[in-house]
């Protein structure tokens, strides 16, 4: 028999399994903190987060907090569940599955937009708090109005998920090299424009000088509602094959 883990080394999800402190006596609650670590790490990342700066934020011990959450990876587990549940998940209206899908698809990118730090939890291990997966089951409900099989329903919705993830990523990038190098992209493309410039007129690259004398630019919700598009086609493609 092996020996039972220590409640460090259990794995965060547990949380949801044992009781936690309650009470409009207790002056600092669950939500409090996972409140106080949202908005720390909407601000300064994930990284920033510890259970003492979060205790500091909230005028606390770090101590008190430890007799609400077991630690840091058990918090984020809850900043998780919490940010799911920021929004109702929306009634079913008139849409088929595409534009049912393609909605959810934009809600996620939404909270992701709002929250950077969620897309590297989102592409982790999932959370399985009660707002992740009432949202999961949402998801696999539209998925499973275009199939009957669950196998595809989850490849549907893990493909959607998956651009979704991949193109907000992107934004980020960009944001987070605005701030690194202090140029937006314009200022960028201007200091490199001389070389650019030179590749061009070398004659050997006549695609790659195309795309930048005569195509249009599109901002990032153009590039990823192109990409959903095209995603949702070839699901709907695939399913009439």
């Amino acid at each position: 028999m092996s020996p039972s883990l220590s409640p460090r080394s259990q794995p965060a999800t547990l949380v949801w399994m044992r009781e936690r402190p309650r009470g409009s006596r207790v002056v600092l609650t669950e939500d409090k903190i996972v409140r106080a670590a949202i908005d720390l790490a909407d601000a300064e990342g994930i990284e920033a987060l510890s259970m003492r700066r979060i205790a500091t934020e909230l005028g606390s011990g770090t101590t008190s907090l430890y007799r609400h959450i077991r630690g840091k990876d058990e918090l984020i587990e809850l900043m998780v569940d919490a940010v799911y549940g920021e929004e109702p998940i929306p009634e079913r209206g008139s849409q088929d599955w595409r534009g049912a899908l393609a909605d959810f698809a934009r809600r996620f990118r939404h909270s992701l937009l709002r929250h950077p730090w969620l897309v590297q939890q989102a592409s982790q291990r999932p959370a399985l708090g009660p707002n992740v997966i009432a949202r999961s089951d949402h998801a696999l409900s539209l998925a499973e109005e275009a199939t009957h099989d669950p196998t595809t329903a989850g490849l549907i919705v893990g493909a959607i998920t998956t651009h979704v993830l991949g193109s907000v990523s992107a934004e980020l990038a960009e944001l987070q090299a605005q701030r690194t190098t202090g140029m937006t992209e314009d200022e960028w493309r201007e200091s490199v424009g001389g070389y650019v410039t030179r590749i061009i007129e070398s004659g050997r690259y006549p695609h790659f000088t195309r795309r930048v004398l005569e195509a249009e630019d599109p901002d990032a919700e153009t590039r990823f509602e192109f990409g959903l598009n095209c995603l949702l086609s070839g699901i709907a493609a695939t399913l009439t094959a």
